[in-house]
């Protein structure tokens, strides 16, 4: 078979080669006639997977995106020629998940929050909605749920209406981008909604930038309101609104996600799906493709507060502060925002670290964050 895959898959070689000829291909310069006797097609999110895009694609029976989200792919095309599609959904829950936790840490640090007096608002109880969740649970936060869809549709989890969220001191986001209906979420956060956020709240985007008007945020700012915010994704990605960098607490170019456990499990995913519909046996596995880290073991005995702890554990793996100072210095408009993200340096997932805990009382809740015992 012929496979085409775009280089920013990870590992894709490596994976792939096995079951036939195996092509990369850079991102942007994927043009229709390229698709010609070609079998499969292995993508990320730089790739729109487009009916004009497919013109000539005489063979293709296997569209797989390495990534969890699947807005640059038209999936109704796909379906109408018999075109089996596979996107690596929850591939990068963990890595969003540890992202957020990350921000957590630095706030509480920053404000002197001790964080078992916070409430957070989950909006999405998908993936990383479910992730973060745990991750709360684990360090004793109290968090609310709130995903109508998943409600309506019969899960048992205790859910609460967005209004409730409103009055959490975290609001994070973590719903899919949907243009119409019911459930629609774009532009969910507009001029009311963030309006009536007040000073001491937290609002994190992680999810998707259209999520939140990042105009009507912009107006409030030069209106003189002082919210909170952490933006991760941006409307109009990559022509993103350079005036925000000013106000918001902490800025990056959509990596939440962008570890590399995460970007080689999306990887995986396609992996075991595309053996499954050659009806081929899978050979590979991720926990053998994954190098070793590159990480100090890492020491929470000296902590005298659960905030202190997370300081010693979380940061020395994933600080956001680094990737918001990178961001505001390199960012002028849409090269540099690809750029960034191209050339985005390897980041672990906690799992990864290994931690020396003693008699501490917070061994238990970092433990359950992901990190693994030295």
């Amino acid at each position: 078979m012929k496979l085409l895959y775009e280089q920013s898959v990870l590992e894709a070689p490596t994976f792939f080669a096995q079951l036939g000829d195996c092509q990369p291909f850079k991102s942007g310069t994927l043009q229709p006639h390229h698709l010609k006797d070609v079998d499969a097609l292995l993508v990320r999110s730089t790739t729109a997977v487009t009916p004009e895009l497919l013109s000539q694609a005489d063979k293709l029976q296997f569209v797989g995106t390495a990534t969890a989200g699947t807005n640059h792919v038209d999936k109704t095309y796909l379906a109408e020629n018999d075109i089996r599609f596979v996107s690596a959904a929850g591939c990068n829950a963990e890595a969003v998940a540890e992202y957020v936790i990350s921000v957590l840490v630095i706030m509480a640090l920053k404000n002197g929050w001790q964080l078992t007096d916070k409430k957070v608002g989950v909006l999405g109880a998908g993936h990383v909605g479910t992730a973060l969740s745990r991750k709360l649970d684990a360090l004793g936060v109290a968090y609310r749920l709130c995903d109508p869809p998943l409600e309506q549709a019969g899960d048992a989890r205790v859910f609460h209406p967005l209004d409730a969220l409103m009055e959490c001191d975290v609001i994070s986001l973590h719903v899919p981008l949907v243009e119409e209906g019911p459930y629609s979420t774009r532009n969910l956060f507009g001029a009311e909604r963030l309006a009536n956020l007040n000073r001491s709240q937290l609002l994190i985007n992680a999810c998707r930038g259209e999520v939140v008007d990042n105009q009507a945020l912009l107006e409030l700012f030069k209106q003189g309101w002082d919210g909170n915010v952490v933006l991760d994704v941006w409307d109009k990605e990559p022509d993103i609104e350079l005036g925000l960098l000013p106000y918001v607490k902490l800025a990056t170019a959509h990596i939440a996600g962008h570890t590399l456990e995460g970007k080689v499990r999306g990887t995986a995913m396609l992996y075991q799906a595309l053996c499954q519909h050659l009806g081929v046996e899978e050979t590979l596995t991720l926990s053998g493709i994954l190098p070793e880290p590159d990480l100090p073991t890492l020491d929470i005995r000296q902590a005298k507060t659960l905030e202190q702890a997370l300081q010693a554990a979380v940061l020395p793996v994933y600080d956001a502060r680094a990737d918001d100072r990178q961001f505001r210095d390199r960012v002028t408009g849409p090269e540099a925002f690809n750029y960034i993200r191209r050339h985005y340096a390897i980041r672990r997932e906690f799992a990864a670290a290994q931690l020396c805990t003693g008699n501490s009382p917070f061994s238990e809740a970092i433990y359950r964050l992901g990190f693994n015992q030295a």
